[in-house]
């Protein structure tokens, strides 16, 4: 059975509607969800680079103030370095219960384009250099291929240096 018979086209979100409604190019790229599988999982069933498969981790300052971050997904953040960077005291990834609440998705599921909430987005300033990036696109299981600088355009995400190598 071919990948297109085990995955026929995939339902809309928030995410694709919004991507669609600002006229943005993207292609669709469903795979088998694997719990606690992440980036690496997904970018061998899609045979991508994992360094330009993109995280989306919601995150939250000392004043439980949630924020986004966008990292390559062979990358971890520095929330030390971030935190020195955007202004706050400390920052730490919220509660999957939390960021569910803020972003509107399921964990595993979650994509920086809309959200159900506005948060402020911080990309990973290497990203911005990729031709490329996959990235959630509002759903277990499927990412989207996209220009990077589209999280600048349509979420004003402000550049950031805070990766540290897994």
């Amino acid at each position: 059975m071919s990948r297109k018979d085990r995955h026929p086209h995939v339902s809309e979100t928030p995410a694709t509607q919004l991507l669609r409604a600002h006229k943005v190019a993207f292609t669709e790229h469903p795979y088998d969800y694997v719990e606690h599988g992440g980036t690496a999982e997904s970018a061998r069933q899609l045979g991508l680079d994992e360094h330009a498969v993109v995280k989306t981790l919601v995150m939250q300052d000392q004043d439980a103030r949630p924020l986004i971050v966008l990292m390559h997904g062979d990358c971890q953040v520095s929330t030390k370095n971030l935190a020195r960077q955007v202004g706050a005291k400390h920052i730490e990834p919220c509660k999957p219960e939390a960021a569910q609440r803020h972003s509107g998705y399921l964990v595993g599921g979650t994509s920086p384009f809309g959200t159900k909430k506005q948060m402020p987005v911080f990309i990973e300033e290497s990203i911005l250099a990729l031709p490329r990036i996959a990235i959630n696109g509002g759903r277990r299981g499927y990412l989207v291929q996209i220009d990077p600088q589209v999280c600048v355009q349509l979420l004003a995400a402000r550049p950031v240096h805070c990766a540290l190598a897994e």
